[in-house]
């Protein structure tokens, strides 16, 4: 009873707080560890065992089926795929806004949007000569716009099918193109393709550098989206084939064809189309002016797209091909373009800044131009060695300033240094007519005697050229044969600065120094001043101003910009003196020192000129229908090998003067002989009596008086033969 009470005895039931504190027991875990506390381990193992005796049993969790693992799997595919979207949206959102963001960015490095209109042509100034042809062009020789429907249809298919074959299918941009082009540069490990379009070029050639940035290529893009929007396929490869470089200076299929064939972009055949063609890659390099056998090979190229393309047979192309019709301008010396660079000097004065293409008329006459350039070269061809002379020039002009040939070098291409125009040389003897016409002026007379003997100007001693003197000889004499002396003692009579007067009153624009020596003419004056100069006495005593421009006006629409007005017709020389002159310097071509200047049946005069040392050899000459003066000598100055004025001038001055009168009505110079005669009756008449000295010679003898053979002698029956001289032209 007592075990049975033991074992199982009875409980009494607990209710709230007790019940709920009946379970909780301490078990040595919860209790604060101490430093006496060191239970065996076993113990501690019991004593957890008995805790788990008394504490209730867990559940257990049941095994999870293979179909809940799978729809768990698919889950968390669902997921990925879910997130993958999400984040590529993303992405996607924000390439979209980098885009825009880079579109935003080329477009305000882009050119104002008011400026994004077909520019104009950049001015054309072309020159023509007095009978209408093209002698040259200066800016960048654009062609005028040809409209796609009068071109040849093969012409636009060529460039199509060998620049941009999907031209009429894509919208500015090819990707295609592109895409084609970075795998055939890929296989090709280099560039060998591009993908641009011809729309892109055009913008590139319109509105951008050839700068090969990223920038520049995006600009190019957007720019090429742009034109497409605005203009349609034809009118985008209108503006293409009229804008394009060609090389050689030629923008547009117009120029380019007028300036290799010759002949209009209009009149083309197959071979000409595709070398046109050709030129676009690499134009520069290619332009058959310079390199026929690479544009000849590169226009074979575009033959065979234009077959591949269908655009025309394969006969066509086979044909084009063996027999090429290319007529290509071979590239010469071109002499005229110192005529065009004269003009672009003097433009800005006439019509100011030019801002559209404009028409220069000219007096410059193509074949006297021609012929000038020939007697230059040649004569230089022949002789250049053998007298050390390396260039010359070359002004031809009527007696009223109109320049018809201008010659300021021997070869353009080589120099474009103006020595007609630009270049300033010592004139020597050439500007002695300056120092004879103020004695005239001054009261002497063609007959009038002056000694030709030694002379010293402040330890200055010139010479003759031959180093010989003729005693007393007349002012005709003495410029004829060019003697020194007498032109110095006639400077020193008259005054140096009168005889720089005179000079300027004429033409002479240089800086001129009145001293001594100006009658030898040391001060530097250019060719076409000094020919100017000379075209009062041929005249009649006229000032003139060389000019080469006589009307301007534009290329579209023909406005008038400019036309050149008469000069006003001072005289300068008093007509009786004119007649003096030129009796004084015919002689010079009868009996002096320009003996070979003769032109069969027309009446002529002039001077020849060289300076000190031999550095420069003049001749400026004329008749009642040109002055023609010639220059020869070296760029730096060096002396030539005794080349005088008398030679190599005279030769060139004679050829071109022969040709230049070939079936022109003769004229006489302006003469008034009578008039001035009888004036100066009672001067000449004592002075052609007064007897002549013999000059004094370095041996101590006597030197006879000038002969026949080197002057013109003086009339032998006194006063009645000088008349009859003047009068009537006796003992020429």
């Amino acid at each position: 009873m007592a075990l049975g009470k033991k074992k199982g005895g009875r409980k009494e039931p607990l209710f709230g707080l007790p019940a709920a504190l009946a379970d909780l027991r301490l078990t040595a875990a919860d209790r604060i560890p101490n430093a006496s506390d060191d239970k065996p381990k076993k113990a501690k193992a019991k004593r957890q065992s008995d805790d788990a005796d008394d504490e209730p049993p867990r559940e257990r969790k049941a095994p999870v089926s293979r179909s809940g693992a799978k729809r768990r799997s698919k889950s968390k595919i669902g997921f990925g795929i879910g997130r993958l979207v999400y984040w590529g949206a993303v992405l996607g959102l924000w390439g979209v806004i980098a885009v825009i963001g880079v579109v935003i960015w080329v477009g305000a490095h882009l050119p104002p949007i008011q400026s994004l209109e077909i520019p104009k042509r950049p001015p054309t100034i072309q020159i023509v000569g007095m009978d209408g042809s093209v002698l040259a062009q200066r800016g960048e020789m654009a062609g005028a716009n040809v409209a796609l429907k009068d071109l040849p249809p093969y012409l636009p298919k060529a460039f199509i099918a060998i620049e941009d074959r999907r031209f009429y299918s894509h919208f500015g941009i090819d990707p295609v193109g592109i895409l084609r082009a970075a795998v055939t540069n890929v296989l090709h490990r280099g560039v060998s393709q591009g993908g641009s379009t011809l729309t892109q070029q055009l913008a590139k050639n319109l509105f951008l550098t050839q700068e090969r940035t990223m920038q520049r290529k995006l600009q190019e893009a957007e720019l090429a989206i742009w034109l497409e929007r605005k203009h349609s396929k034809n009118e985008i490869l209108e503006l293409y084939l009229n804008r394009v470089y060609f090389g050689s200076g030629a923008y547009g299929v117009e120029a380019a064809a007028q300036k290799y064939f010759g002949k209009s972009a209009r009149n083309v055949t197959v071979a000409e189309a595709a070398m046109l063609a050709g030129l676009v890659k690499s134009p520069s390099r290619l332009a058959p002016n310079r390199n026929p056998e690479g544009a000849e090979q590169r226009a074979q190229v575009v033959l065979a797209a234009l077959a591949e393309a269908k655009f025309i047979t394969e006969a066509q192309a086979q044909a084009s091909i063996g027999h090429p019709s290319y007529n290509v301008k071979p590239a010469g010396a071109g002499t005229v373009n110192y005529v065009a660079d004269w003009i672009g000097e003097v433009l800005d004065d006439l019509v100011g800044q030019i801002d559209q293409s404009i028409t220069v008329e000219t007096t410059i006459d193509p074949k006297l131009q021609s012929v000038a350039e020939a007697a230059i070269i040649d004569e230089l061809a022949a002789k250049s060695v053998k007298f050390n002379v390396s260039q010359g020039a070359l002004v031809a002009m009527t007696p009223d300033g109109a320049v018809r040939a201008l010659v300021g070098g021997r070869n353009y291409s080589e120099s474009q240094y103006n020595r007609a125009v630009t270049a300033k040389r010592q004139p020597g003897s050439s500007f002695k007519p300056f120092v004879y016409l103020t004695a005239l002026e001054q009261g002497l007379t063609p007959d009038t005697i002056r000694q030709d003997a030694p002379i010293e100007v402040k330890g200055w001693k010139p010479e003759n050229y031959t180093h010989e003197y003729f005693g007393a000889v007349t002012l005709t004499q003495a410029l004829a044969m060019s003697l020194n002396t007498v032109a110095i003692r006639l400077g020193l009579e008259v005054g140096p600065k009168n005889v720089v007067r005179t000079a300027h009153r004429l033409g002479i624009s240089s800086k001129l120094e009145p001293n001594a020596s100006i009658a030898l003419g040391t001060s530097e004056v250019s060719v076409v001043e000094l020919v100017g100069a000379y075209a009062p006495f041929a005249n009649g005593g006229l000032a003139v101003s060389p000019h080469v421009v006589t009307k301007i006006k534009t290329i579209e629409g023909g406005k008038l910009l400019y036309m050149r007005q008469g000069d006003e017709r001072n005289q300068v020389i008093e007509p009786r003196y004119v007649a003096m002159m030129n009796t004084m310097m015919r002689e010079t071509l009868i009996s002096g020192t320009a003996k070979k200047a003769e032109i069969p049946g027309w009446m002529a005069a002039g001077k020849t000129g060289t300076s000190q040392d031999y550095r420069d050899a003049w001749f400026v000459g004329y008749t009642a229908n040109l002055v023609t003066g010639v220059w020869l000598g070296n760029d730096d100055n060096s002396p030539t090998k005794k080349a005088t004025g008398g030679g190599l001038p005279v030769e060139v001055w004679s050829r071109f003067m022969r040709t230049a009168h070939e079936g022109v009505p003769v004229a006489s110079l302006p003469n008034s002989q009578v008039g001035w005669g009888l004036s100066n009756l009672a001067q000449a008449a004592s002075q052609v009596s007064a007897p002549t000295q013999p000059a004094p010679v370095s041996n101590g003898g006597t030197r006879p008086p000038p002969t026949r053979a080197n002057v013109r002698p003086e009339p032998a029956a006194g006063l009645d033969g000088w008349l009859m001289d003047r009068l009537f032209g006796g003992n020429r």
